[in-house]
């Protein structure tokens, strides 16, 4: 009872001091980061300030500044990367690319970089050879512009000897052209009298089919080619991820999958084994598109584990400008009689574009050559009005642009979704195609900048390789690898290093609705990142040109780390007085 009465007056009175407050245990704990990176820079330059430290947690960016003063962030299960050589930028994107087409390149006959038509067959013998007997041997890459020691197209007849029993397909290096043996002709009934649909071309010499089929010809023997199965597909998309994170990519834009590759990446994502961010287009070239637009568009939280988008359906106006198949208002100047090919009848366009819009999908669509351009651009002001901000529609590489044509993209609002590595591929032989004059209206990236467009930049892989570092490169300086020509290709259409790195990054995300959450290096935003070894914006081209990735993050997880990138761990200093202590704890 005497206790009770104490604890009473206590309360009531205050006659007993209470302790003081631990201050260690009133403080509350300093916020600590998953991930602090320690690097010598960041890019673009920020505007409040140096930027050596980034501090990641639950994903997002918690804090950027100076090491010093973010070294609190760290604790002791913070992971703590150093590279003080490392420059730091939003995640790097690709606003154009084939992921399972690019995997599938790896996993079968690679042909890219070929410089004669011999080394072609060599390899295809060496395939052929090395294949299961009448196995179907497909491979990609071939470009006869590239050849030393043959002019214009190949045939059939240059396969034959090298090839065996096996039917062959290999498709160019842009996609739009296959060529084809003796026994791939035979397998799909090709004959003297065989038609393609329209927007195709079989190539012809006196009557008889050659080998080679352009653009919508090609089905004439895709469709009897056996079509991979879910396993072979997830295998080429992860090779294909594997590649592009490795060249620092975070996010792709994945043009044009098929149901069954839809299928695929949906089940990667499912698993959890999708790590990079996908932004995928329905096929709009399916001849039947009711089971696609029937689904509603896939739009994950960025902050959540799900990294595959599905909002957008990718047309097709034309062809190539490499296999003659782009759309041009006149004749090629190195083919008279021949304008190229619109893939689609503009009335069935229009139509697909507003059956996309209606179901909420945005909308991109080919064009390369200017008459297909200049089409596109009608159906986009028909769909849209005029006014296009909210639905953001995209032209993929508005490759060749009449005069009049460029003002439109920044006044409409149509996405110029560009591909610099196509100008320094294309360079040897586009004017050739195109005469002096129309050349001007080419691969004109900052006449497009200047008319108030978005740039979005990507590499069209498997037509080009993925690296975006390729692609900063071209952008700036318009010259291929060896710092040809002098001065650059057209060089008025240069992207400065600020504008190239925005199309390869806010540019891409404003293309894919994302520049909300992605896409900057501030507080808040999710923690998608890229280090290279060296700002792309202000390093010389030669250092731009051989420059690595360090690392790529997305959403927070590391999930490519070259090797010897780190700095080593630094050596603490050891004192007089330190080591005069050590001695004094172990002295009997």
């Amino acid at each position: 009872m005497r206790r009770r009465w104490l604890l009473w007056g206590v309360l009531m009175h205050g006659c007993v001091t209470p302790p003081p407050p631990d201050p260690a245990a009133a403080a509350p704990a300093p916020p600590r980061g998953d991930v602090v990176l320690l690097v010598g820079g960041a890019a673009p330059a920020p505007e409040a300030g140096p930027i050596t430290a980034v501090v990641v947690k639950d994903g997002r960016l918690a804090a950027l500044g100076e090491a010093e003063a973010l070294a609190p962030w760290i604790g002791p299960e913070t992971r703590v990367i150093r590279m003080s050589r490392g420059v730091v930028m939003p995640g790097l994107v690709d606003a154009h690319l084939h992921l399972i087409g690019l995997g599938k390149r790896r996993l079968t006959l690679d042909l890219g970089g070929t410089r004669t038509l011999a080394e072609v067959k060599a390899r295809v013998r060496a395939a052929a050879e090395a294949a299961p007997p009448g196995a179907w041997l497909l491979g990609r890459g071939w470009d006869q512009n590239d050849w030393s020691d043959h002019d214009g197209f190949p045939t059939a007849l240059d396969l034959d000897p090298v090839s065996g029993h096996h039917p062959v397909a290999l498709t160019r290096v842009d996609g739009h052209a296959l060529w084809v043996n003796t026994a791939a002709l035979k397998k799909a009934a090709v004959t003297q009298q065989t038609r393609p649909a329209a927007g195709g071309r079989v190539v012809m010499k006196h009557g008889i089919p050659t080998g080679i089929f352009v653009d919508n010809a090609m089905a004439l023997i895709r469709e009897h080619i056996p079509a991979p199965g879910p396993e072979e597909l997830k295998q080429a998309a992860l090779r294909a991820q594997d590649e592009c994170l490795a060249a620092g990519l975070t996010t792709v834009h994945d043009m044009g999958v098929t149901l069954d590759e839809l299928a695929a990446l949906k089940a990667l994502d499912e698993q959890g084994a999708l790590r990079l961010r996908v932004y995928a287009a329905h096929d709009g070239t399916a001849e039947d598109l009711t089971p696609a637009l029937a689904m509603d568009p896939l739009i994950p939280d960025p902050a959540g584990p799900g990294r595959l988008t599905v909002r957008m359906v990718k047309f097709y106006a034309d062809g190539a400008l490499g296999s003659r198949g782009a759309a041009l208002l006149a004749d090629y100047s190195d083919d008279r009689g021949n304008a190229g090919l619109l893939l689609t009848d503009p009335t069935v366009l229009e139509a697909r574009v507003r059956t996309a819009h209606a179901r909420g999908y945005q909308v991109a669509t080919h064009a390369i050559g200017d008459r297909a351009n200049m089409t596109v651009l009608h159906v986009y002001h028909r769909v849209f009005g005029g006014d296009a901000a909210a639905a953001r529609p995209r032209i993929e590489h508005a490759q060749v642009l009449a005069e009049v044509d460029i003002p439109r993209f920044g006044a409409e609002g149509v996405i110029a979704s560009v591909q610099p590595t196509h100008a320094t591929s294309d360079m040897p032989w586009a004017e050739k195609r195109l005469g002096p004059e129309r050349i001007k209206g080419a691969y004109a990236w900052q006449s497009l900048l200047k008319s108030g467009a978005v740039l979005a930049a990507g590499s069209d892989a498997p037509v080009e390789e993925v690296a975006p570092v390729l692609g900063l490169y071209a952008a700036r300086t318009r010259q291929d690898s060896l710092g040809l020509p002098e001065g650059g290709w057209h060089p008025e259409q240069a992207l400065t290093g600020a504008e190239a790195l925005a199309a390869f990054t806010t540019g891409a995300r404003y293309a894919a609705f994302q520049e909300d959450t992605l896409g900057k290096l501030d507080a808040g935003y999710i923690a998608d990142l890229t280090v290279l070894s060296v700002d792309p914006t202000t390093a010389s081209p030669d250092a731009l040109a051989t420059a690595q990735v360090m690392l790529t993050m997305v959403g927070g997880e590391v999930l490519f780390l070259r090797e010897g990138a780190e700095d080593p761990e630094p050596v603490p200093e050891v004192t007089e007085t330190a080591t005069t202590a050590a001695t004094s704890t172990v002295a009997p």
